[in-house]
């Protein structure tokens, strides 16, 4: 049982099962891709990801393995033009896809930081689940691809995962000289960010976590 059921099904907390299942299936169908993600944000990092690009599946599988939100995905893009509509519009999806499954964010502990070292590399993620989105991204890299990914398409998923799931986010690499490194490093701050913010706060499983009372934007 995930925490948010124990704190519910605890005596004073007095909801349903279905109330506190965190879980959201989101599909896009364009002329461009055709992608459907399910996510569980109370899982235990499970994953099961295919976009026809591997670096990207290697960074998606990352993010559910780190933040223990389970993600399945699948995703087909036009490959044969470039990576870029398959990259944003899997941020796009998850986006969605988180922002559905946390509702109206009741009980999260909403602000989360992380520095995440890999070796080289440092970098830095600050999240605030605010429903309001935004996105700070200070990171280099100082090849042009990792694998057959441009790195520019990373600020392209960064960007468009924020904005769809209505979150306020910083990522900065402070160092690092490894590009597949600076890559991987970002989405597992990310991850361990996320995992703490869409925590039930025990202390107020019951509320928003706002003095407006409302985290819709």
């Amino acid at each position: 049982m995930s925490e948010r059921g124990k704190l519910l099904n605890g005596g004073e907390h007095n909801r349903s099962d279905q109330d506190v299942t965190r879980t959201a299936t989101i599909s896009r169908d364009t002329k461009e891709t055709q992608i459907e993600a399910t996510i569980d944000l109370d899982g235990t990092g499970t994953y099961d990801v295919s976009t026809g690009v591997g670096f990207l599946d290697h960074m998606l599988e990352q993010l559910a393995r780190h933040s223990l939100i389970d993600i399945k995905l699948r995703a087909k893009g036009d490959l044969h033009i470039d990576l870029h509509h398959t990259a944003e519009d899997c941020g796009i999806v998850l986006g969605q896809a988180l922002s559905k499954a946390l509702g109206d964010r009741r009980g999260i502990t909403r602000y989360a930081d992380c520095h995440l070292a890999m070796d080289d590399t440092l970098t830095r993620a600050a999240i605030d689940v605010s429903g309001r989105p935004f996105l700070v991204w200070d990171v280099e890299f100082p090849t042009a691809k990792v694998g057959e990914m441009d790195t520019e398409l990373f600020r392209e998923w960064f960007q468009a995962f924020s904005q769809n799931a209505g979150i306020t986010l910083h990522v900065a690499t402070l160092y690092g000289i490894n590009s597949h490194h600076i890559a991987e490093t970002c989405f597992k701050a990310l991850a361990r960010s996320l995992r703490t913010a869409i925590e039930i706060d025990s202390r107020q499983a019951d509320r928003i976590p706002s003095t407006k009372g409302s985290l819709s934007g």
